[in-house]
């Protein structure tokens, strides 16, 4: 059984100041939404959180983003605006995960040792 698979999409936006990100589950409905804006934020936005990498693109230390710092780049302190802007701006991310395979229960595992009963 393969564990730890998976596919993070996150959305990337230089600004004047610091780097922001957004994080996206369902990049196919994310597209749509560029062309749709219909379609509402919950369907493909993971978190409703804005994060910094403090100048260290996408790669860097997520924080939150404080509502100063959403306001000397946005022009908002909503966070809601700021994902908008983001999303509309901002370029996708995409990064893997690989399948990892190991021991499933070590405890089911028998080990004799000699010297002990039923060792030969």
């Amino acid at each position: 059984m393969t564990r730890g698979e998976a596919t993070q999409i996150k959305v990337h936006y230089k600004g004047k100041s610091d780097d922001f990100i957004v994080f996206v589950d369902d990049n196919e409905t994310y597209k749509k939404w560029l062309n749709d804006k219909s379609i509402p934020l919950a369907h493909f936005v993971s978190t409703f959180k804005v994060f910094v990498t403090h100048k260290q693109g996408t790669q860097g230390q997520f924080s939150d983003a404080a509502k100063l710092t959403l306001a000397a780049e946005f022009d908002t302190e909503d966070e809601d605006e700021a994902i908008k802007l983001i999303l509309q701006k901002g370029s996708v991310q995409e990064s893997s995960f690989p399948g990892r395979d190991g021991p499933k229960n070590d405890a089911k595992t028998v080990n004799i040792v000699n010297g002990q009963p039923g060792a030969r």
